[in-house]
């Protein structure tokens, strides 16, 4: 499978946004840097089935949190789990991807 990006593309604190390989619709994905592990999750915000972010690639991250523009909703970057907004308890799809050769790949 193809490379999502490369593992350098990740800003510290940041996340940035890649094509979803999985989904033929043109579905896009949220990759960041948590824990010192690489984590993705599908870019759809389980409250209203929205995308997360503000802009193409724009995302609210902050205080540790990866906030859906649309509501609020703010989510724990190393699980996806919602802490605090509409939709609390829920979760972001995680998307499993590992880093070979310096690129950050989807597993499977």
């Amino acid at each position: 499978m193809s490379a999502l990006c490369r593992r350098d593309d990740i800003p510290a604190g940041q996340a940035i946004e890649c094509p979803d390989p999985g989904d033929p619709e043109g579905a896009s994905l949220v990759v960041l840097e948590a824990d010192g592990h690489i984590r993705a999750y599908r870019n759809i915000c389980p409250h209203a089935g929205r995308p997360l972010n503000w802009a193409p690639g724009r995302f609210l991250y902050s205080h540790g949190q990866l906030v859906c523009a649309a509501h609020g909703a703010a989510f724990r970057p190393e699980d996806g789990h919602c802490i605090g907004g509409p939709c609390r308890g829920a979760s972001l799809t995680a998307v499993a991807v590992e880093v070979v050769a310096g690129e950050v790949r989807v597993v499977g």
